[in-house]
Formats: C-alpha cells, structure tokens, sequence
C-alpha cells in the first residue's frame, strides 16, 4: 500500500463552506543558474469544520477526489 502525501502550508482563504485553500511554498534551484527560488503551489483541502482562519498552519493529505477541484485533506491544524 502507497504511503499518501503530505504538505504543510498556510491557509490563505476560508470563504468556502468545508473548504480552505492553502498555499504550500517550497524552494528549490534554478535548474541552470543555481539560485535559490521559492515556488507556490494552492491547494483546495477538504476541513469537516470550519474553524480555520487565514494565516494558520496545517498539514493536508493527498485523498480521493471530492470535486472537480479538492484532492486533499485537513490533517492538523
């Protein structure tokens, strides 16, 4: 059995019903110059509450697909 993936970010919207959208920024190099960047990526995560405030921390968890966009999952917060 594969083990999921996680991701922890910020949330930076709650304006759904059982939805935050959360923004994971990773960085990495520039593949042919070498500097170091930051990338960001938004994720639709799926919350059973909603008692999340932009600005908190969580850490989502690759699931199912719950609709055209969500694929993901409030794990901690």
């Amino acid at each position: 059995m594969h083990k999921r993936k996680e991701v922890k970010g910020t949330v930076t919207s709650n304006k759904m019903d059982k939805t935050v959208v959360v923004t994971a920024i990773r960085t990495t190099r520039h593949p042919k110059y070498g500097k170091v960047i930051k990338l960001k990526k938004k994720y639709y995560a799926h919350t059973d509450e909603n008692n999340l405030k932009v600005g908190d921390e969580v850490t989502i968890m690759e699931t199912r697909p719950l609709s055209k966009l969500k694929r993901w999952r409030v794990l901690t917060s």
